[in-house]
């Protein structure tokens, strides 16, 4: 499978991870870092496996779509997540996970 196939799926996968990533850096500078620990938790699974879906959607990797199935489903809970949160960087996160989750369906022909 070619790079091209996957062209929107892979921007909307590095633009999710690096979205997760700063907000759960952010999340560790709120005051109440306890209370954003699920937060933190959710953000730096959702951007590992937003690169790692990335990664193998550039070599076409035999297992892209089936990884981009899983990936939706954990971009919506780290957007479930986010959501519960009135920071900035959590509402933005959670744009950019629902986005992903979409792009990662759409790629994978997987409707949920």
């Amino acid at each position: 499978m070619s790079q091209e196939k996957f062209a929107a799926c892979i921007e909307a996968c590095v633009r999710c991870a690096q979205e997760c990533e700063t907000c759960a850096d952010a999340c560790l500078g709120e005051e109440n870092v306890a209370k954003m620990a699920e937060c933190i938790r959710t953000d730096r699974d959702c951007a590992q496996i937003c690169w790692t879906a990335a990664a193998l959607m550039s070599r076409g990797s035999q297992f892209a779509e089936e990884l981009c199935k899983v990936c939706a489903d954990v971009c919506d809970a780290c957007a479930s997540e986010c959501e519960k949160h009135e920071h900035d960087h959590c509402q933005t996160c959670a744009q950019s996970c629902r986005r992903c989750a979409d792009e990662c369906r759409s790629m994978s022909g997987s409707i949920a």
